[in-house]
């Protein structure tokens, strides 16, 4: 698999400058065309529309959306005009509780998705539907990146968050492009069970395949030290100054919607380098 098509959603004027920028390193690496979604959101939750509420404060709810959309599209083709990549450029409008359903009908026609990290200081509440769509709904693979994180569209030291799921090998198939060339990736597991097929060697049938990939491997075995795993795996990502964490996402049904399970949520909200994700 290559990443021939790249997809991205701005909702806010302030992450352009940080999405694009990895979008844009991720397109050029890859030489692959771009599609950026700038989407307006009306971010009022279903309760506001109380009975009677009248049509003027409706069209200013949409109004005001569609201007965001159309400033954040302004934005970013300042930074696309120019930039040697082939790009197009939509803009939107979506309520916040149907936001997922415009999201996952265009990222499903991608090889990845370029995202903001969905929690943080001055995060809307828009972006962790949005990501969660991407991956649980449009079925692909994401990058999602920290603010002031550098870009890096070949990093050279990946950590793979290894824990014999279908997920996580979802995840590493998905990301073998880079994989492939990095200088080495590290498997790492967390705490592997005492009982089962794997025990006297954990990770080594995914560093088997890996290696018949031309992937550099070692492997990392930690003990569970912090209370979550999660913190375990930024630890260790500090530690070996890793580029990229590689790993399953991790969800359950809500309402027939899929939502983040803890580990991913509290991994995503932890990250300071870009976490390349897939369901």
């Amino acid at each position: 698999m290559t990443f021939n098509s790249l997809f991205t959603v701005i909702t806010d004027e302030a992450l352009v400058d940080d999405v694009l920028g990895h979008a844009l390193e991720m397109a050029r690496a890859h030489d692959a065309h771009l599609d950026v979604l700038c989407l307006g959101v009306d971010r009022s939750q279903t309760g506001y529309y109380y009975a009677g509420a009248s049509a003027v404060v409706l069209q200013e709810t949409i109004t005001r959306a569609h201007d965001e959309s159309e400033a954040i599209e302004k934005r970013a083709t300042k930074l696309l005009d120019g930039s040697g990549i082939r790009w197009a450029s939509e803009t939107g409008v979506a309520q916040l509780a149907d936001l997922g359903r415009h999201v996952a009908a265009r990222a499903r026609f991608s090889d990845m998705v370029i995202l903001a990290q969905p929690y943080g200081e001055g995060r809307g509440a828009e972006l962790e539907p949005v990501t969660e769509s991407a991956l649980f709904e449009a079925h692909i693979p994401a990058l999602i990146v920290p603010g002031g994180a550098k870009p890096n569209p070949a990093p050279g030291r990946i950590m793979i968050g290894w824990n014999e799921s279908p997920e996580a090998l979802i995840a590493v198939r998905a990301a073998l492009p880079m994989l492939k060339q990095a200088d080495v990736a590290h498997v790492v597991v967390i705490d592997p069970p005492t009982h089962g097929p794997n025990r006297s060697d954990p990770g080594g049938q995914l560093s088997q395949y890996l290696a018949r990939h031309d992937v550099r491997v070692e492997i990392d075995v930690l003990s569970k030290t912090l209370p979550r795993v999660s913190d375990v795996m930024m630890r260790h990502a500090a530690d070996m100054d890793a580029d990229m964490v590689v790993m399953g996402a991790y969800g359950h049904s809500r309402f027939r919607e899929a939502v983040f399970g803890g580990a991913t949520r509290y991994m995503l909200e932890q990250a300071k380098l870009p976490v390349f994700m897939a369901h």
